[in-house]
């Protein structure tokens, strides 16, 4: 088939990659210009590159919602397109213009998770699995019915670097398995179940500080979650940013007030966490390693050398 294709960043590069060893023929791609958004700047790729590198003709949009690019793609003529990690809306004209429609594929387990961040946003949420979902694209976004969809689970130390490397290794085949079916003449795709359906928004410098009322349980996580290359999680000790790199709950059981600095157990510093810890029925969070604004990594015992004071 006659495939165009819109992406952008690794999730873009590693799709294209696949389709261009495909049977198709890839006869235009249309990507983004680099951002400068701490996100955009992970996970790079250029898919403008490889495309050039094959000699596939690339133009570039922030949104793809103008005359001259709805005739650029007339004129590429596509049996169908392709959509992975586009950042903006695409219009019907344009994804009703071939004459299959077009497969977008999410990184996440849809009807779950449409929308920004996916990944960081289940690992958050202690989901056991995450994976990719290809569907056809409609009116509502990440709402289309599903063509395929596959999972890996969520190890107990993951990251979201580790799922993202998980993930990213079924783009290409559910991408190119996906253009199969389709050319097959199949049409009875499995429509979601709106009701469980969920949307999520980018990722913003506030969405990583740490609110010490969260459990330990559900703050390990977010550590997890914001892990190297993302932007860490965050808190402040004596008017300074502090990210964590390494946290774990803790063995013991602590009460008192939500961001105390208790004391130490293991390899770091115990901080109250949670709204039960009043109580006395809440694990803490155990930091173990991080990293201030000039980037300096140092362990959490070389910070926090006296117990008492409080996390905000």
């Amino acid at each position: 088939m006659r495939v165009v294709m819109f992406g952008y960043q690794t999730w873009g590069h590693r799709t294209l990659q696949a389709l261009l060893g495909s049977e198709h023929e890839v006869v235009l791609v249309v990507t983004h210009p680099q951002g400068e958004g701490a996100y955009e700047k992970m996970w790079s790729d250029s898919v403008a590159d490889l495309a050039s590198a094959h000699g596939v003709p690339v133009v570039l949009r922030n949104r793809p919602d103008d005359e001259e690019l709805l005739g650029l793609l007339k004129d590429a003529d596509p049996d169908v397109i392709v959509a992975t990690n586009w950042r903006t809306w695409i219009p019907p004209q344009i994804f009703n213009l071939p004459r299959l429609g077009t497969l977008n594929v999410h990184d996440s387990l849809l009807p779950k998770y449409a929308g920004f961040s996916p990944l960081i946003w289940a690992l958050i949420n202690g989901e056991s699995e995450v994976g990719v979902t290809a569907h056809m694209m409609s009116d509502v976004l990440d709402a289309g019915d599903v063509v395929l969809q596959r999972s890996v689970p969520v190890g107990d130390r993951d990251t979201t670097a580790d799922l993202f490397h998980k993930t990213l290794e079924l783009f290409g085949p559910i991408t190119v398995d996906g253009l199969a079916e389709i050319a097959s003449g199949r049409t009875d795709w499995t429509a979601q179940d709106r009701s469980q359906a969920s949307f999520f928004h980018k990722r913003a410098d506030e969405d990583s500080r740490i609110d010490w009322t969260w459990t330990a349980q559900e703050l390990d996580r977010l550590v997890r979650a914001q892990f190297d290359p993302y932007p860490n999680a965050f808190t402040f000790y004596r008017g300074q940013r502090v990210r964590v790199l390494r946290a774990s709950v803790s063995q013991g059981i602590y009460g008192g007030t939500p961001g105390r600095i208790f004391i130490r157990e293991g390899d770091g510093v115990v901080i109250v966490a949670g709204a039960e810890a009043r109580r006395g029925r809440s694990h803490g969070l155990v930091i173990e390693r991080v990293r201030l604004d000039d980037d300096t990594e140092l362990d959490a015992t070389d910070l926090f050398q006296t117990m008492g004071g409080y996390l905000g």
